[in-house]
């Protein structure tokens, strides 16, 4: 992946393709395969979907209707499998350390899918321990929808174990209620109305993109000099008492309540909140730029996995998902789509959708966030100082 991202490409992050599923009338409709296929190319293996997909998400990372998910609903139906959808991921390193005691052992996690992010380490971790299994691409035919800019990233570059979930952007959002506007990481982390009143975000590659780029540096090739020149000014906020906490994406509800001025944040969350108090913006510095991964653990069920990632990449579903249905009153998850033809679908869907730049970012915008250096993200010495930090 480019450390930069032109509109055109994220943009392709925007559509889906066809679901195959191994019911009369839903597989031939896709036109897939229920089959494994042998040497010779011909199918010779009949797969069999489990009763069960068990799934962990981050929270509000879903269509949603009242208590329930529209586009999981439909799934459960086609394909007669019962989703266990769990939002039992707050951030990636809490979340890592909930089921590495489990794969260190051999043991299942009980999961099929997790999602997990490219700008920490935890993603490329799993891969590189044979965590990870790898995914059948003979049930994934919609696969051919994912956009080119997402098709061979460092940490798998032939996309043998991950497929994009969605996309965002890593920025700082104000609650007009509490603060003046805050348009800049010197703002958030120096101005003394703040103290005690803004949150930073715990992934070292969310914050430190953006301390890094304040202070002028690349975060796309951290060095020992960038990487302290950030961390000694985030550490300096936190003993001066000007950062409340660090968090995963539970800064949201608290901001939206008025019991926060500030925080650094993701693209997504603020535009669910729909609150017309919170605005997010990219430091006039820069931001940050990830992607979440869907991926199987050790044990998971493949094809059944495997198969519910091929119906997210219809461009129909990803619509909804992304979009929601204002007629049929579902709230779309309002990150950036990683599919082919999404944005095309959504706009059937809710035509404002293609007006929001958190979900449609302008050139501008895009031009102006960043992807953190993977090669600092396994820096161990980094990482013992960030984990250090974060954990008091």
């Amino acid at each position: 992946m480019t450390d930069q991202l032109s509109r055109r490409q994220l943009l392709e992050r925007a559509a889906m393709g066809g679901a195959a599923i191994t019911f009369p009338g839903i597989l031939a409709a896709c036109g897939g395969s229920s089959g494994t296929k042998a040497a010779g190319g011909t199918t010779s293996v009949e797969h069999t979907l489990a009763k069960t997909l068990h799934f962990s998400n981050w929270t509000f990372y879903i269509d949603t209707k009242g208590q329930t998910n529209p586009t999981l609903d439909q799934f459960q139906k086609r394909s007669g499998v019962h989703v266990d959808y769990r939002e039992d991921i707050n951030d990636n390193a809490s979340f890592f350390g909930k089921i590495q005691g489990q794969l260190s052992r051999g043991q299942s996690t009980g999961r099929d899918i997790v999602v997990l992010t490219d700008n920490d380490r935890y993603l490329s971790l799993m891969i590189k321990k044979g965590w990870a299994e790898k995914l059948d691409k003979s049930a994934i035919p919609n696969m051919k929808n994912l956009v080119e800019v997402q098709q061979h990233p460092s940490f798998d570059p032939n996309r043998d174990y991950t497929l994009p979930w969605q996309s965002g952007m890593t920025g700082i959002a104000y609650n007009d209620t509490i603060t003046d506007p805050v348009l800049s990481v010197d703002e958030l982390l120096e101005n003394p109305k703040l103290k005690g009143k803004i949150t930073c975000l715990n992934s070292m590659g969310d914050a430190l993109t953006l301390v890094m780029l304040a202070n002028g540096d690349d975060p796309t090739k951290v060095t020992d000099k960038s990487f302290n020149a950030a961390f000694n000014r985030v550490k300096k906020a936190v003993d001066n008492k000007q950062i409340r906490q660090f968090t995963g994406n539970d800064y949201a509800p608290t901001l939206a309540k008025g019991d926060l001025a500030a925080a650094m944040s993701w693209s997504g969350d603020i535009a669910q909140i729909g609150n017309k108090h919170i605005h997010w913006n990219v430091p006039k510095d820069g931001g940050a730029l990830w992607t979440d991964n869907m991926l199987i653990p050790k044990g998971g069920d493949v094809y059944t996995a495997s198969v519910y990632m091929n119906y997210v990449y219809d461009p129909k579903v990803q619509a909804l998902m992304e979009a929601g249905d204002p007629k049929r009153k579902i709230t779309g998850i309002y990150y950036i789509p990683p599919v082919q033809g999404a944005k095309e679908e959504a706009l059937k869907l809710d035509p404002t959708v293609a007006k929001n730049q958190l979900i449609f970012p302008s050139e501008a915008m895009l031009n102006s966030v960043h992807l953190f250096d993977d090669k600092a993200l396994n820096n161990q010495k980094y990482l013992e100082q960030w984990q250090n930090l974060i954990s008091g």
